[in-house]
């Protein structure tokens, strides 16, 4: 399913606002599609590259603290414009027990107003999503340790 967002345009998203609509391919070949998780909060975290030592890090991060965001209702979600394959070969070497997503063309990263670093890869940004689809939550910073924290005491406040 392309990556193309099915609502939303590109500029910055802010907290309280719907998050735009997509449907991607997983790092399994499966469709994900956001507005099918609806009722479920989402961490939708964008990454610039698979396998470099800072997306490594901030990928295990989410990776070890999974069950407590499952536990609080939520599903993770990691976004670039990698290929599949690339996402596949990243996850099964770090044992990743959630989805990569493949935004080719990065049209979701546009939708969603992340930048481009360099003008090559997709910055780090995370967004927390409620369970209605609005946007709780913005972690916009180079660093990886942020986001992981951030996002479960996000969830955990929206799961209360």
């Amino acid at each position: 399913m392309g990556g193309v967002p099915a609502a939303g345009k590109p500029g910055k998203l802010e907290v309280g606002q719907p998050a735009p609509d997509f449907s991607l391919n997983d790092h399994n070949g499966k469709s994900v599609k956001l507005s099918a998780l609806r009722g479920k909060i989402v961490v939708l975290f964008f990454y610039p590259k698979d396998d470099s030592p800072s997306c490594t890090r901030e990928a295990c991060s989410f990776r070890d603290q999974y069950a407590d965001f499952r536990d609080a209702g939520a599903e993770v979600l990691g976004v670039n414009g990698e290929s599949s394959g690339t996402h596949s070969a990243f996850a099964g070497r770090q044992s990743l027990n959630y989805s990569l997503l493949t935004d080719t063309g990065n049209a979701v990263q546009k939708a969603y107003g992340v930048p481009a670093m360099l003008g090559l890869f997709t910055s780090r940004v995370t967004f927390v999503i409620d369970r209605e689809g609005i946007v709780r939550h913005i972690v916009s910073d180079p660093g990886s340790q942020r986001h992981v924290r951030e996002a479960l005491e996000t969830v955990k406040r929206l799961a209360a």
